[in-house]
């Protein structure tokens, strides 16, 4: 009896001993692989490119996040942000994709409408979807605003006359109006060219434009929040798939729809709201590496000093993972081609 008991019992000691290996393999190449990111790191500088000019939505919400995230990155790198603004930011994206080190020590930032300038077939030098997304701070609508100098107070006033609206170039600052007076009869006139939202403010303040084509709401609320109080600037109309808390009174882009084929393409439009202020990497960046620079963008998102920090900006904070954030771009470049060929339609050929 005691033999066959002994006999018996080998092989769930022998499974057991297997499992224990297995456990401590795993744990041991989990241990390696930290060990390998914070040895690759330290004493390293990570750059934050930002897509932009100095003092915009983009440019704001990229340093505050690099002003924390190296305490979060194991090897604590210094994080260095540098302005690469052209074309809308397909400079910047064009550098993460064709340039810049495919080794986790590039971030980036550019225009949330990229991936949907993708999906309706812009021929880019890159590809939205071959980037490694880290997280995006905040969901925050985009609005139309006027200086208060142009006289125009409502959308049914520019569906009356003409108004000028600056614009970087093919992203939401043009995209809007070209929605807008395709669906809504607005008489909007778009001013391309202009590198940034400083240089755009400055031409509203000159009597250049009448307006902006898009910016972010936080930006007014935070940056510019005098031109609130001081009625400098008008918002028209907001963009996003809610309203903003502080804009109450301010209609709702998808809420002026005529129908539903309209609300339908608004909707499309309306779901770059969801990609906010993405951070990024390159494509090719190892896989631990990857998981340690979100990681790191998800403890620095919950960081007291963090969050301190931007309630002194004035920041919202409506934060998306980087595996959300990449399905997210990964569903708007396969959404249904009937949506995608009509707001391509309205916006023009792909550039």
């Amino acid at each position: 009896m005691t033999s066959r008991s002994d006999t018996s019992s080998r092989p769930f000691a022998k499974a057991a001993c297997t499992s224990f290996v297995l456990i401590a393999l795993c744990v041991s190449s989990s241990l390696a692989a930290a060990d390998e990111v914070e040895t690759f790191y330290r004493g390293k500088n990570i750059d934050m490119i930002v897509g932009f000019t100095p003092g915009g939505g983009y440019d704001l919400y990229a340093r505050l996040v690099a002003q924390h995230i190296g305490e979060k990155i194991p090897g604590k790198p210094r994080l260095v942000t540098r302005n690469m603004a052209g074309a809308g930011s397909r400079t910047a994206a064009g550098y993460m994709a064709n340039v810049a080190a495919k080794d986790g020590t590039v971030l980036a930032t550019v225009s949330q409408s990229l991936p949907l300038e993708q999906a309706l077939g812009s021929q880019l030098a890159f590809d939205v979807t071959k980037f490694i997304y880290i997280g995006n701070p905040v969901q925050e609508n985009n609005a139309t605003v006027v200086w208060a100098a142009s006289k125009v107070m409502s959308i049914q006033d520019a569906r009356n006359r003409d108004v000028t609206l600056g614009s970087t170039g093919d992203d939401p600052s043009s995209q809007y109006p070209k929605v807008m007076n395709a669906l809504l009869g607005t008489r909007f006139k778009i001013i391309s060219g202009y590198r940034g939202s400083t240089e755009i403010n400055l031409a509203m303040e000159r009597g250049e434009v009448d307006g902006r084509g898009s910016s972010s709401v936080t930006e007014w609320k935070s940056v510019r929040a005098a031109w609130l109080r001081e009625n400098r600037i008008r918002v028209l109309v907001q963009v996003g798939l809610k309203k903003a808390a502080f804009l109450p009174d301010v209609p709702l882009l998808l809420d002026l729809a005529a129908n539903e084929a309209d609300r339908a393409l608004i909707r499309l439009l309306s779901a770059t709201i969801a990609i906010g202020r993405p951070i990024f990497t390159t494509p090719g960046v190892p896989a631990e590496r990857t998981a340690a620079l979100r990681k790191a963008f998800s403890d620095t998102i919950r960081d007291p000093e963090f969050l301190a920090a931007a309630a002194r900006q004035g920041f919202d904070l409506e934060p998306v993972s980087g595996e959300e954030l990449q399905k997210i771009v990964g569903e708007m470049i396969a959404s249904p081609a009937d949506a995608r060929s009509r707001l391509k339609s309205i916006l023009g050929d792909a550039k």
